[in-house]
């Protein structure tokens, strides 16, 4: 059951990738808010986060409260790229460099892709805290949140429970 179960997940999460490769980009960041919403931020309301406006929206593409009392926010970007095209040094500064704009402390950056290496080293000596999910790690979250998924059945596995009998 345990490898039938993974199996059954690898296939959904790589299913849930491709649909999400075909979404708009607005969708693709509505998502994103949904996800986060769904994992508690903005206390799980998603009038605690917003999409910002679609051109000019200075490197980032929502920004939701990291508890119901709005205490903190926390900008996101997000990055609907080929699984090939991965994000780089230079997107991640630029990122950051949005947040100093905004006097951001924290950021989400999402892609469907995954990130260099040299993206991930740069943002380990950040001075803001960021946050960075891949493509796997998305889909990962999307299934472990029930967002964009729905549960069909649940099986139950039962045992002997040797206390009873003790």
């Amino acid at each position: 059951m345990d490898t039938a179960h993974r199996l059954l997940q690898s296939a959904l999460r790589d299913e849930l990738l491709s649909l999400i490769l075909e979404l708009s980009p607005q969708r693709f960041e509505r998502v994103i808010l949904d996800l986060l919403a769904a994992m508690g931020f903005g206390g799980g309301n998603l009038a605690n986060g917003h999409m910002t406006k679609t051109t000019g929206d200075g490197g980032i593409d929502g920004i939701i409260h990291e508890d119901a009392l709005g205490l903190d926010a926390v900008y996101i970007q997000a990055k609907r790229y080929a699984p090939d095209n991965k994000i780089s040094r230079p997107d991640i500064q630029r990122f950051v460099g949005s947040l100093t704009g905004e006097s951001a402390t924290k950021g989400v950056f999402v892609t469907t892709s995954d990130f260099s290496k040299d993206a991930q080293d740069y943002v380990s000596r950040v001075q803001q805290r960021i946050v960075l999910i891949n493509g796997q790690r998305l889909a990962d979250l999307m299934l472990q949140h029930g967002v964009g998924v729905r549960v069909r059945a649940t099986y139950s596995i039962q045992s002997i429970d040797e206390d009873y009998f003790a």
